[in-house]
C-alpha cells in the first residue's frame, strides 16, 4: 500500500464554509478511535452546525486546519483563548493520515499560538481510558490533572424572590453585566475572562447567560446553551461556564439557569464538572445529578487548574 501524500500546508483560518468537512474529519477520526479502543460499536455523530459556527467564532484566528496538496482537509486544531487560559479542541487528524506526525505538528503550533498570546493556563481534555492519547500529549509537555464529569440532573428551581437575571433581557445594562461578570472571574482567577462567550452566546442566540445578584453585587454567573450538541441529538440544557464565588452562590447559580431564552422547557441539564472542586462535585451529586461521561483534564507545564477563590467551571469542549 502507498503510502498517502504528506505533503501538508497550514494552518489556514476556518470558516463557516469549511464546516461539512470539518464535520466529516470529526466524526471519522473519533470514530476510529473509539473503534482502536475496542468500542467497534461506537459511531460518533456529526456536531450541529451552530455549534461548529460558535466554536468558530470564540476560535477566531485559533481555529486552524491543514490541507494536503490535493485540497482535501487533513487535520484541524480548534484552540480558543479567554485572557490568560487558553484550551484545544476539538482536534483531529484525518484517520488515513495518523502516524505521520501530523498530530505533533497541529497540537505544538496550538501551545505556540497561545503561548505567544499570553496564555498562562494551558490544557485539553481526553478521554481517561485511551492510554494512546495521554501518553502523546505527555510528550508535548502536558501532564494529567483532575478529571472533568459530566454530570446531568435537575438543579431545581430557586426558593423566594429571584436573585438572577438573564442576560438576554437586560437591554440598556448589557455591558454593565457582561463586565460584572468579568471582574468577578477576573477576581476569582487573575487574567482569565469569558466576555467573548457571553456576547457570542447572545449574539448567535444559542441560549443565554444567568447572573446571580446580591446587594447589588455580582455573585456568580452560568454561560449555558440549549442547541443540541450534535446533529439530530436529544434535547438538553448545557452549561459552558460557571463561576461563583462560594458554594452556597454556585448552588444558587445552578437553580437560576434556564430563566432566560429557551431555558423553560428543558428536560435536564448538563454540568462539564471539574472534580478539583471537590465540595461543588458533592453539591451537584446531593441535589441528584449522575455522571454521564468522563474526561481526563491534561495541563500543559506548571499550568495552575484551580482559581484562588471560589468555583470556576470552564469547559474545554464545544
Amino acid at each position: 500500500m502507498s503510502r498517502p501524500d504528506v505533503s501538508i500546508r497550514g494552518p489556514e483560518q476556518a470558516t463557516a464554509r469549511d464546516i461539512d468537512e470539518l464535520n466529516r474529519v470529526f466524526s471519522e477520526a473519533f470514530t476510529d478511535r473509539y473503534h482502536r479502543d475496542g468500542l467497534t460499536g461506537v459511531q460518533v455523530p456529526q456536531l450541529h452546525p451552530e455549534v461548529w459556527k460558535y466554536a468558530l467564532a470564540t476560535a477566531q484566528a485559533g481555529a486552524m486546519i491543514w490541507r494536503e496538496a490535493t485540497g482535501a482537509l487533513a487535520a484541524f486544531n480548534m484552540v480558543h483563548q479567554s485572557g490568560a487560559e487558553g484550551w484545544m479542541g476539538p482536534l483531529a487528524v484525518r484517520p488515513a493520515l495518523q502516524g505521520l506526525g501530523l498530530g505533533r505538528r497541529i497540537v505544538t503550533e496550538g501551545l505556540r499560538w497561545l503561548q505567544s498570546r499570553g496564555a498562562t493556563r494551558i490544557g485539553l481534555e481526553t478521554m481517561p481510558r485511551t492510554v494512546d492519547n495521554i501518553g502523546f500529549y505527555a510528550g508535548l509537555g502536558f501532564r494529567p490533572g483532575h478529571l472533568t464529569l459530566t454530570m446531568i440532573g435537575n438543579p431545581g428551581t430557586p426558593s423566594g424572590p429571584p436573585r438572577v437575571r438573564a442576560l438576554s433581557t437586560s437591554g440598556d445594562q448589557f455591558k454593565t453585566m457582561v463586565g460584572d461578570c468579568r471582574q468577578l472571574v477576573g477576581g476569582l482567577t487573575p487574567g482569565v475572562d469569558y466576555s467573548r462567550e457571553l456576547r457570542l452566546t447572545e449574539e448567535h442566540r444559542l441560549g443565554d447567560t444567568t447572573v446571580l445578584y446580591e446587594a447589588g453585587r455580582c455573585r456568580g454567573f452560568a454561560v449555558w446553551h440549549t442547541i443540541p450538541l450534535t446533529l439530530g441529538g436529544e434535547k438538553e440544557l448545557r452549561v459552558l461556564k460557571l463561576v461563583a464565588d462560594g458554594l452556597d452562590s454556585f448552588g444558587s447559580v445552578l437553580r437560576g439557569v434556564g430563566m432566560g431564552r429557551g431555558g423553560g422547557d428543558r428536560r435536564k441539564v448538563s454540568v462539564r464538572c471539574q472534580t478539583v472542586y471537590p465540595d461543588a462535585y458533592s453539591a451537584l451529586v446531593g441535589a441528584g445529578f449522575r455522571i454521564h461521561w468522563t474526561d481526563l483534564r491534561m495541563l500543559h507545564g506548571g499550568s495552575p487548574e484551580r482559581a484562588e477563590r471560589g468555583i470556576v467551571f470552564s469547559n474545554w469542549e464545544i
